[in-house]
């Protein structure tokens, strides 16, 4: 009859188990494993919601703030003491480096290009110099027209608010800048699809200054990481 050595079994079992623990281990690493990735997954998707009747004054507003670029159409009016000049634009905002805007109308600046180049400000379509330009149409040239300067405005106060009021977002903020003619910025935004609707600049003594309404916008956001 053979002899079963009881040592060589024992050391045969521990081995097992050893096995198993390490096989439970591996297996418990690889299940966090999937669930973080499945979690980072699903927060990813939570930042690419479409924005809709459901969200949040608090994710509209993010949205906004988290624009990059953008192409639109606006309808815009400068009023001054003396009078008031109406412009209709095609603005297409890449960064603060790179954009340009087309006029459509008025008809005697119609097809004008003002574009911005790495600081480098130039005009296309026109027989009308660059300093004739800056004469006549200088409102046209400055960057406060452009959305991007509202979120830069208010992402650098810390005082900025929004309000919902009926079926928009109102986004507010104060200029800090010396400029007396241009001090508060109102953006309201739509609650059904998060898209801007108009701009109001105001003076020191809250009179609308720059009046700015999209007819049209496309949106691009920041990437998410």
């Amino acid at each position: 009859m053979q002899r079963i050595n009881y040592h060589k079994l024992q050391g045969k079992s521990k081995e097992k188990r050893k096995s198993k623990k390490i096989l439970i281990i591996f297996l418990i690493i690889c299940s966090l494993g999937t669930s973080i990735i499945l979690i980072k997954k699903g927060n990813n998707k939570d930042k690419n919601i479409k924005i809709g009747n459901n969200s949040s004054s608090q994710e509209i507003v993010e949205y906004i703030l988290n624009i990059s670029s953008y192409e639109a159409q606006i309808d815009v009016e400068v009023k001054s003491n003396k009078n008031s000049n109406k412009y209709k634009l095609k603005q297409k905002y890449i960064n603060s480096q790179n954009n340009e805007q087309e006029v459509l109308e008025p008809s005697n600046i119609q097809g004008v290009k003002i574009i911005r180049e790495n600081d480098k400000l130039k005009i296309e379509n026109t027989q009308l110099s660059l300093t004739k330009i800056i004469e006549n149409y200088q409102e046209i040239t400055q960057n406060n027209l452009d959305l991007a300067n509202f979120i830069e405005n208010y992402k650098n106060n810390s005082n900025s608010k929004f309000k919902e009021e009926e079926n928009q977002i109102v986004m507010e903020t104060t200029v800090k800048t010396g400029n007396k003619y241009q001090k508060y910025e109102k953006l309201y935004v739509s609650k059904k699809d998060g898209k801007p609707i108009k701009i109001e600049i105001k003076d020191t003594n809250q009179n609308t200054i720059i009046y700015i309404k999209y007819n049209e916008i496309d949106i691009k956001k920041k990437k998410q990481s």
